[in-house]
């Protein structure tokens, strides 16, 4: 038997033949990140390498089994998709009860196929099957070449004669050997979101999980950090950033095994979520995105956000509104005449779009705080009785485009639509409810409750057709998990955000250019899952300048600026310069009262909305590079450079108000051209203040920049600054 070693040429699976050893290698390659899966004599497949692509595809058939230092009673430590119940003794990817009720999964290989998935993709599929039983797992890797981006997971199937049980389905099964590891993971709470904990793992299993069904991210996203062998740096060191693209309950096992190798599992939580799978019927997981780096944090993370930018959220390379909101103006409290008052304000102010947020619907049951009314998606004729379409139509006179705020997967125990339909609303019948801010969860696992949360968005824009943005809220979790209607309760948290994806697919097949934010009481519900349908997202609603530095700064290792909505708000202590330039590192917006503004405060936001309109693009699509950790010292400090590195926008901030803290030294900068020459301008200097880095402006080459570095001269006095390089010609 010859060995065929998988060589990508042009993203083509081209067959080499090699010396006798009854092995087959698959390599999942991207310009610099190999995955190799080899297939013994007896057809198991196992994992013998994650890292650095070799530059000879021949030698992956010298890599030793993935460095077992000692003896693998099982031979499928590293198994490419371990199988529960035969002879594996760890955690498996995989666990079933067949059809005849035997617990038992074996998984060989059968074949495998390469072939090109669009522009600088290939799509890798292996074909595992139980020798024993009509039982099939397929394996998918989407390699993105110039993203270094994998996107892994797998699909179920099978012709037994009756249904199997699937008690365990990962999307993603890695095999990684080191001396040293080190988890960075994600934790929180409502308005205190993305804070970071490093740890080491030793033997034994660490569990990242979520058993929340809606707003999974609320007290851990399913993203994580991992090195290997020391803690990385920003810009040094073997790092794998991992995520779920999964909108509900998550799991991520990472167990060091007895040879001291880590096994990642990663997929949707088992917990309370056995699935009958019928005959003939497919079940396939969400993927698992990962991106592995020789070169640190900050490598994995722009490595992520090209791939975001480019293959997964709408609209990624193209434009996003500013806005100015209602909220914190009005709350629940307005009527048409305040709210045409706001559109003047906003286009004073130079944004593009006014949104109203909650608090416009409802008549039986007025939605005039969070007790009533959701569900009941109807204008409260009180309040606007002249309806959305006229609003919509004095916002654009006013020279500003019109938004809305919806949350159509919520239902508030005092509503027509609970009143008419509680067979739509999940929770148990012989149990008291529970609400979480008021409210229960629509039973989106039911065909109809999904036509009427579609029905809700498109009445509304077919309505106002010209209605120009959305934001989606999510405010409550599952409690009582129980579906009316399903006959498979334990499908309900799967199912649940299957029917929201069908949602979702059919409104953006309907509407694909209308921007929608992901809202989700904050970050309660970020992941790649999700943002195939929105175009950004709402990652906290603490608006405090000073937190946000810390909560934006998390979330850039796993999503790019253009997708990350920042509004300037009246949370905080910090001046509106403060709190202004902090929300310019993503998509701006406000949520201010203009009117309370003085003089140089609205001159200074007209003035940075006209700089932020120059300069967005450059935050947006350009490389991001932290320079200085809020963590590690009194100033945070991060650049976004332009492509083509002809322009760079640099953020730094005073984090910690001590006696002399502030840049004491200058800060090196990353990612320009040592070769060329740039200039330095401070930007959003307010109103009746000088810049002394624009009274003696200079030129310095892209060398010194990143070698010996500048002050932005950040103090007490100066504790936020805005620079901006442009290469000098």
């Amino acid at each position: 038997m010859r060995t065929l070693f998988l060589l990508i040429v042009a993203g083509l699976s081209v067959a080499v033949a090699q010396p006798q050893t009854g092995e087959v290698h698959i390599a999942v390659e991207t310009r610099k990140t190999a995955l190799v899966i080899r297939v013994d004599k007896e057809q198991n497949p196992t994992i013998v390498h994650l890292g650095q692509r070799l530059s000879r595809p021949d030698e992956y058939a010298r890599i030793p089994n993935n460095g077992k230092r000692g003896e693998d009673y099982t031979g499928i430590y590293n198994s490419a998709y371990t199988p529960a119940g035969s002879r594996n003794l760890l955690e498996p990817a995989i666990q079933v009860t067949h059809a005849d009720g035997n617990p038992s999964l074996d998984l060989r290989y059968l074949r495998h196929e390469t072939k090109p998935a669009g522009d600088g993709i290939v799509l890798t599929t292996v074909f595992l099957k139980d020798p024993q039983y009509p039982f099939e797992v397929t394996l998918y890797f989407k390699a993105y070449q110039n993203e270094d981006v994998i996107e892994q997971w797998s699909s179920i199937r099978h012709t037994e004669k009756k249904s199997v049980t699937l008690h365990k389905y990962a999307s993603a099964n890695l095999y990684i050997p080191a001396q040293h590891y080190y988890l960075t993971h994600f934790h929180g709470d409502w308005a205190n979101e993305m804070n970071p904990s490093e740890v080491p793992l030793t033997e034994g299993i660490k569990v990242l999980d979520t058993k929340l069904g809606t707003r999974a991210d609320l007290f851990q996203p399913p993203s994580f950090l991992l090195s290997m062998n020391e803690p990385a740096q920003e810009e040094q060191g073997e790092v794998l950033a991992g995520t779920l693209a999964w909108s509900g309950n998550y799991q991520l096992a990472f167990e060091v095994d007895p040879l001291h190798n880590l096994r990642l599992t990663a997929g949707i939580n088992p917990y309370a979520s056995a699935y009958t799978l019928a005959p003939g019927r497919e079940f396939t997981t969400p993927a698992f995105l990962f991106t592995y780096s020789t070169t640190g944090k900050g490598t994995a993370s722009r490595n992520l956000h090209r791939w975001a930018r480019k293959h997964r959220i709408p609209q990624g390379e193209g434009n996003r509104l500013t806005l100015l909101n209602n909220w914190e103006a009005t709350y629940f409290d307005f009527n048409e005449e305040k709210l045409t008052a706001l559109f003047k304000d906003g286009k004073r102010l130079g944004v593009d779009l006014f949104l109203l947020d909650d608090g416009w619907f409802g008549n039986k049951y007025p939605r005039n705080d969070d007790r009533a009314g959701l569900g009941d998606w109807q204008e409260n004729v009180k309040k606007l009785p002249h309806g959305l379409g006229h609003l919509v139509k004095e916002a654009e006179s006013a020279g500003v485009k019109f938004g809305i705020w919806l949350e159509p997967e919520m239902v508030n125990p005092k509503s027509e639509l609970y009143e008419k339909h509680p067979d739509w609303v999940l929770k148990l019948p012989n149990r008291q409810e529970y609400y979480f801010r008021n409210q229960l969860v629509l039973d989106l696992t039911n065909p109809k409750v999904q036509e009427f949360v579609y029905g809700v968005v498109d009445e509304v824009m077919t309505k106002n057709p010209t209605l120009s943005y959305i934001k989606w809220d999510c405010n409550a979790v599952i409690y009582n998990a129980f579906s009316a209607t399903n006959p498979n309760p334990s499908h309900l948290y799967v199912e649940y955000v299957q029917g929201l994806y069908k949602v979702m697919e059919r409104l953006r097949t309907k509407y694909p250019k209308l921007p929608m934010m992901l809202c989700s009481g904050g970050g309660g519900r970020v992941d790649y899952g999700a943002l195939k349908y929105f175009t950004e997202f709402w990652p906290s609603d603490n608006t405090d300048g000073l937190e946000r530095v810390f909560i934006q700064w998390n979330y850039s290792y796993f999503f790019p600026a253009i997708a990350t909505c920042n509004h300037v708000t009246d949370w905080g202590k910090q001046p509106i310069k403060f709190r202004t330039d902090v929300a310019m590192m993503g998509k701006l917006g406000y949520d201010i009262v203009v009117s309370k503004l003085d003089a140089n405060e609205l001159q200074f936001s007209q003035e940075a909305l006209k700089t932020y309109e120059r300069i967005k693009n450059v935050i947006w699509q350009g490389d991001q590079y932290r320079l200085a950790s809020p963590y590690a010292g009194d100033v945070a400090s991060l650049v976004y450079v332009a492509e083509a590195r002809d322009r760079a926008v640099w953020f730094s901030y005073l984090t910690k108000d001590r006696y002399k803290a502030g840049s004491v030294a200058p800060i090196r900068l990353q990612g320009l051209d040592p070769a060329r020459n740039y200039t330095v301008r401070e930007l959003n200097v307010f109103p009746g203040t000088r810049s002394a880095i624009n009274d003696k402006p200079a030129v310095y080459s892209g060398n010194y920049l990143m070698t010996i570095g500048f002050n932005p001269n950040v103090d007490s006095r100066r504790t936020s600054v805005v620079l901006e390089l442009a290469e000098a010609r």
